[in-house]
């Protein structure tokens, strides 16, 4: 089909005319255009808030130090024993202590360790049988969101989190084949 100037080699497609070589570009920076778009749009709408979600919440800084004291003065180490930390001595202990700290794979954030405070039955320790941390569901830690204070909270993950280090990674050693 020939063009309104005469020429057979552009193509009309709606009112912008194509000049073959043209037609691969074009398409290549539709594609990117695309791909630009949908990009920006994940970032900007794809990460949007909602009232539930947890985005923006952060809490000062905390005092390790003072989280042990916390620790201990909630009777923490009823239940739970500290990677490299030794505690008072307790008259009564749990039967299974679940551990906190130590070398691990994964660190446990900020947010993962004030929901395991306020809201322990949210997840259950893992790598314990379900008897031993639950009850009917409900994780045996003291819920103690009417008397442990914000501060109180803040300093607690701060010595919670210093316990934690992180294993390094030691990739898989696979035998050279033939």
């Amino acid at each position: 089909m020939a063009a309104p100037d005469g020429s057979r080699n552009a193509k009309t497609r709606g009112s912008l005319r194509l000049h073959p070589d043209m037609r691969s570009k074009v398409t290549f920076m539709s594609q990117k255009t695309a791909i630009c778009i949908g990009l920006l749009s994940a970032a900007c709408f794809g990460c949007n808030a909602n009232p539930t979600s947890g985005k923006g919440f952060t809490l000062p800084q905390g005092d390790a130090a003072r989280g042990q004291e916390v620790f201990i003065e909630y009777r923490c180490h009823e239940c739970h024993t500290v990677s490299g930390v030794e505690m008072p001595e307790l008259a009564q202990v749990a039967e299974k202590q679940v551990r906190i700290g130590g070398e691990v794979t994964r660190i446990q954030t900020y947010g993962e360790l004030v929901t395991s405070i306020i809201n322990p039955s949210h997840k259950l320790a893992s790598g314990y049988r379900t008897e031993d941390v639950a009850v009917e569901g409900e994780s045996r830690m003291t819920n103690y969101n009417d008397v442990m204070t914000v501060s109180e909270l803040i300093d607690l993950v701060a010595f919670l989190q210093s316990r934690y280090r992180l294993k390094p990674f030691e990739p898989s050693e696979y035998p050279l084949y033939y």
